[in-house]
């Protein structure tokens, strides 16, 4: 019994954190937008894109609105196929809580 209860509570502590409204909503934004060259799994390489999770505000903005890096950033891969995408631009901050 003690083993079953242990490991219930192990297994509740795996599930991943409920998003945020302003989460959700960058979760939409990116399965829109993004899965179609990175994963559909932020945290994974997808077949053009790479993994993105836990990208900064700033490489978003940078990547999306001006189609550079920030300053100093070491890009994942040396591709240049990422287009700027700046009517996105009012999503960032949406995007950001979602890939922290």
């Amino acid at each position: 019994m003690l083993c079953a209860v242990l490991a219930g509570g192990v297994l509740a502590g795996c599930s991943p954190e409920p998003l945020t409204p302003l989460g959700q909503k960058g979760r939409q934004v990116y399965l829109g937008q993004c899965v179609s060259c990175h994963n559909s799994d932020p945290a994974k390489s997808g077949a053009v894109g790479p993994a993105i999770k836990g990208a900064s505000e700033a490489l978003l903005e940078a990547r999306m609105l001006r189609g550079t890096y920030p300053p100093g950033y070491e890009p994942k891969r040396p591709t240049k196929v990422m287009q700027a995408m700046p009517q996105l631009a009012g999503d960032l901050p949406a995007l950001a809580e979602y890939l922290r």
